[in-house]
């Protein structure tokens, strides 16, 4: 029973290492204490009200007499009725990056532009979704199916920009063994883009238009309730299941149902109905073939708030903790590059930091929809 076999591996090889479970063998390579695990559980954890009251607000948006799982799927705010030619998403994504200076926005306007980074368009037999590939000192490649009806796409270019500026500041700062940096820090630099992006939306074209800003707005609260507060669910699912495969426990089908239904009520709260089928999605869900993954991305997703917040602000040196950062690659353990760009992940700070936004931006929408 999926996924059972890659709890079976995680622990056996967690054993044969001599490490002390399995988590922490997972955490070894990246040199994670297992306090950084817990301590971002936890943060999360007493900050559910905030996600409650996104529930509360879409049930009665929606007008729904019960809120159910497929009904956060549904957009509040109607796709924005809005064209923007691919000549001016480049054109936002470098004009939202100007924070960063002179020298990463010429970078990325000739990468965008003259230099054909991007591989723009649907085409028959092109491959679905996008991503951002590089070689050692040469240029990146972005692959994307780029439309220009779809807002979205916009926030597609500026986080697979921020991959390929990533790469190729690295792989000009240090010599190949050191060039290539782990999936920890990869989506810091991206998800920073996409900050950027919606700070330069809602102090531009989304200040004076409500339906845009409204828009704006639900697509950053839906990322962090996607990034954050679902992906330390997930991490907290995978360390009970390896937990009870540690202690021998029977890692039964009603073992993984009961485990996640508790989950789910505790983090979706009373307003959301769950139903029975939905303590199956455990069973579907391809990360958990990679143990103890998924946390990386709530981490990544709350050095990135951080460190845009500072840049934003104009803190003194942020920008240039930033480029010491992105030229880091691999030459230091993650947590001691992100302490060195100004975020201590050891710390509770950064998460509360994202989920004060999250709460932040409930609020504001709420408003905005009045």
């Amino acid at each position: 029973l999926f996924p059972s076999p890659t709890l079976f591996r995680s622990v056996f090889r967690a054993k044969a290492r001599r490490h002390s479970s399995a988590r922490a063998q997972s955490l070894f390579p990246d040199r994670v204490p297992e306090a950084v695990y817990d301590r971002l559980v936890t943060t999360v954890r007493q900050n559910l009200a905030p996600l409650q009251k996104y529930h509360r607000l879409r049930k009665k948006v929606l007008q729904l007499h019960e809120l159910r799982a497929a009904d956060l799927q549904v957009p509040l705010v109607g796709q924005v009725q809005k064209k923007t030619s691919y000549e001016e998403a480049a054109r936002l994504v470098c004009s939202a990056c100007r924070p960063l200076g002179e020298e990463y926005v010429r970078i990325l306007e000739h990468g965008l532009g003259s230099e054909r980074w991007v591989d723009r368009y649907e085409n028959k037999g092109k491959r679905s979704g996008a991503f951002s590939s590089s070689s050692y000192r040469n240029p990146p490649y972005i692959l994307m199916n780029y439309r220009e009806d779809v807002l979205a796409d916009v926030y597609t270019l500026a986080h697979e920009a921020g991959h390929s500026m990533h790469s190729w500041l690295s792989h000009r700062a240090q010599p190949f063994q050191d060039s290539h940096y782990p999936i920890f820090l990869a989506e810091v630099a991206s998800t920073f883009n996409e900050e950027l992006l919606t700070h330069a939306y809602l102090e531009g074209p989304a200040g004076t238009d409500p339906w845009l800003r409204a828009y704006i707005l639900n697509r950053q609260i839906d990322d962090i309730r996607g990034t954050l507060y679902r992906q330390v669910m997930f991490a907290e699912f995978e360390h009970k299941i390896h937990e009870a495969e540690e202690r021998g426990l029977a890692l039964t089908l009603d073992f993984f149902r009961i485990a996640y239904r508790e989950l789910l009520e505790s983090y979706l709260g009373e307003v959301l109905e769950i139903e029975a089928p939905l303590e199956l999605e455990c069973l579907r869900i391809p990360h958990f073939y990679s143990a103890f993954y998924v946390y990386k991305y709530a981490i990544g997703l709350s050095a990135s708030i951080a460190l845009s917040s500072r840049v934003l602000a104009q803190e003194k040196g942020a920008v240039e903790r930033v480029h010491a950062f992105l030229r880091s690659g691999g030459s230091r353990p993650p947590l001691e590059t992100l302490r060195l760009a100004g975020v201590d992940m050891e710390s509770s700070e950064p998460v509360s930091e994202a989920l004060s936004l999250f709460a932040r931006r409930v609020d504001e929408l709420e408003k905005t929809l009045g």
